[in-house]
């Protein structure tokens, strides 16, 4: 199997990040986990500082001030050695029980253009206009990008770490990554995974904010989308 490292961008998760990790452990999957620190202002970094020194295969990378979970995830890959990248949220609520699962639906789909899977979040522990605010959002997207992904927003994915580093950063990037994928020719598949209510903390995004960021990025992705050309070499001497 591929080296695999789990990328996880932190604001002000001191609450959380501690047992993220020790579940991510738990699964035993060989991986390195990678956490960007987004310059919190609480104890996160001195939580991860703490897990070092028990689990060796803990990468900490801190920025100077918050960039936003776009730029934490693009450091986390670029600062990350496997092949195989898997991504999750910071807060908790995503289960490191599904990444097993989810690497092996990428590894031996037998689809040789197969980029990217998708986490699925079909059942939310969330407030109820949180959910309807993501539906209305991802109902929006599909029909303007065409993804044919039900659910962009969940920060579980798994994915090649060279796909990644092709695509063009923007912040807020991590909502589009599988029109993104589709965009220069990948495919992408949709995984259920499980959803988890938030225990500690707060969520760094308002809903009516996240809505309307939303449907303007889109209309950014629509236009990278028509200027895209996937050039096809068909010999090389």
């Amino acid at each position: 199997m591929s080296t695999i490292s789990i990328v996880i961008p932190a604001h002000n998760e001191e609450g959380n990040i501690g047992t993220l990790v020790q579940e991510i452990l738990a699964t035993r999957l060989e991986c390195e986990i990678i956490v960007v620190d987004d310059a919190s202002t609480d104890e996160t970094h001195q939580t991860l500082l703490a897990l070092k020194r028990t689990v060796p295969s803990l990468k900490i990378v801190q920025h100077d001030r918050s960039y936003g979970q776009s730029a934490a995830v693009a450091t986390g890959i670029r600062h990350a050695s496997g092949e195989l990248i898997a991504t999750m949220d910071g807060d908790g609520q995503n289960d490191p029980a599904d990444i097993p699962k989810m690497v092996q639906a990428l590894m031996k789909s037998g689809d040789k253009n197969l980029r990217m899977v998708a986490g699925f979040r079909k059942k939310r522990d969330d407030a109820a206009w949180r959910i309807i605010c993501s539906k209305i959002a991802n109902a929006y997207r599909r029909f303007f990008l065409r993804d044919e992904t039900p659910d962009t927003g969940c920060g579980l994915k798994v994915f090649y770490r060279s796909a990644f580093l092709n695509l063009p950063f923007f912040d807020h990037m991590h909502r589009f990554l599988p029109a993104l994928i589709k965009m220069q020719g990948g495919e992408v598949v949709s995984v259920e995974v499980e959803h988890r209510a938030r225990t500690h903390g707060v969520s760094k995004y308002g809903t009516l904010n996240r809505l309307w960021v939303g449907i303007v990025d889109i209309l950014g992705v629509c236009w990278l989308r028509m200027r895209a050309k996937n050039v096809k070499i068909t010999r090389c001497d």
